[in-house]
């Protein structure tokens, strides 16, 4: 560890008022390399974290995505009186108007934030705990930003929930599934007939085959044509192209490449012949939950035999037949993903002020976001602005 990330890897004594709280310590780290191997930790078994804030996915999104946009690592480790870990906060600090603002590192490219906990920890975490986590960051901190939180993960209580919170601006549309269940129960049988008439025509394609890549080859193969197709189909939805910003691609490659267990940390799933990529999805995994991150689909005269709602039956198949419990397509509510995902996530945002400057700085935030999801909620407003964007933009 450097010189100076020891300097800056500050021990603060939770407050003596906190007697009832089993936080001891709360450590705060500035260097990614400093709290690698505490973070890695909390990745076996007895934890409870979302896919979404595995070391490999979060490291290279600060590294190549964060650090450009002038936010600095941040990672919160508290522990009991022991020293042993019990949580592990993966936040980066943001500084502008004179606030200090520290949110969930992966900016837009992770579904959901969430701390990576003790399981037992986060199962009796309570109002003081939250505190002497809470009291050490004053110093350092204005207000918390902590976006897209699930509130319950694993059917276990997100212990920020408990924080002062507010619904997050998108829903998240999901697929609940009942292990071990019939076909059936995941996508009806009327749906498996209309994508199966469909399928016909593509499966008379030489080399037509869906898997899930394994060999580094292939991951680079697919994510070679992924960004080549891309930019096109978010230019024909005139969308901003976030795959374009400073240092996404190679955080996508980089995840995608990084192993873990028999898969990727982000795993690619796609529908190709001989002659060309016909759709991927790519998404994480963590043996209870698929959550899907990015997908495209051809260009070419294939695109109309709904490729992509094809290899959706595939992936959804998959995950059910390993005794998966869920499956999301990702936050918003765009049609493809109500033909699968009948129910809701429920995701929060929490807006926290540690000090006076804060306070102001957390209402605002708390404010636009509140304002952002009714334009969302009102359809026709919601249109009138893509309309208005379109014409301006």
């Amino acid at each position: 560890m450097t010189m100076a990330a020891a300097m800056q890897s500050r021990t603060a004594e939770a407050p003596a008022r906190s007697k009832a709280s089993r936080i001891a310590q709360v450590e705060i780290v500035t260097d990614l390399d400093a709290a690698e191997a505490v973070w890695r930790s909390f990745e076996e078994p007895g934890h409870l974290f979302t896919p979404y804030q595995r070391f490999d996915l979060l490291s290279p999104w600060q590294r190549l995505v964060g650090a450009r946009e002038g936010a600095r690592p941040f990672v919160v480790i508290a522990r009991d009186a022991d020293r042993n870990p019990l949580l592990l906060l993966p936040l980066s600090l943001r500084q502008g108007h004179g606030v200090r603002t520290a949110c969930f590192m992966g900016g837009k490219h992770t579904t959901f934030n969430m701390g990576l906990w003790d399981t037992a920890c986060a199962a009796q975490t309570n109002a003081a705990d939250l505190e002497a986590l809470l009291a050490p960051l004053r110093q350092h901190l204005d207000v918390l930003a902590l976006t897209q939180q699930p509130l319950r993960w694993h059917d276990q209580p997100n212990p920020f929930a408990l924080l002062p919170r507010q619904s997050a601006i998108n829903g998240c549309p999901q697929l609940v599934m009942e292990p071990g269940g019939p076909p059936a129960s995941r996508i009806s049988n009327s749906l498996r007939r209309r994508l199966k008439s469909k399928e016909k025509k593509l499966q008379a394609l030489a080399g037509y085959r869906y898997h899930l890549a394994t060999t580094d080859a292939d991951i680079a193969r697919l994510l070679d044509w992924f960004f080549r197709v891309k930019p096109v189909r978010m230019a024909e939805q005139k969308l901003p192209n976030v795959f374009a910003e400073p240092g996404v691609e190679q955080f996508v490659r980089s995840a995608c490449l990084a192993p873990r267990g028999e898969g990727r940390v982000i795993d690619i799933h796609a529908l190709e012949c001989d002659d060309e990529v016909i759709a991927i999805f790519a998404g994480v995994a963590d043996g209870e939950r698929f959550s899907m991150m990015f997908n495209t689909y051809t260009m070419s005269e294939h695109a109309r035999y709904s490729p992509g709602l094809i290899l959706m039956r595939y992936i959804i198949d998959r995950y059910g037949e390993r005794g998966y419990r869920s499956l999301d397509l990702g936050i918003g509510s765009d049609e493809y993903k109500r033909m699968f995902c009948k129910d809701d996530e429920e995701i929060f945002d929490s807006f926290v002020p540690l000090t006076s400057r804060g306070t102001l700085a957390a209402m605002a935030m708390s404010s636009l976001s509140r304002g952002k999801r009714l334009v969302k909620q009102n359809q026709m407003l919601f249109d009138l602005a893509r309309r208005l964007r379109q014409a301006f933009g």
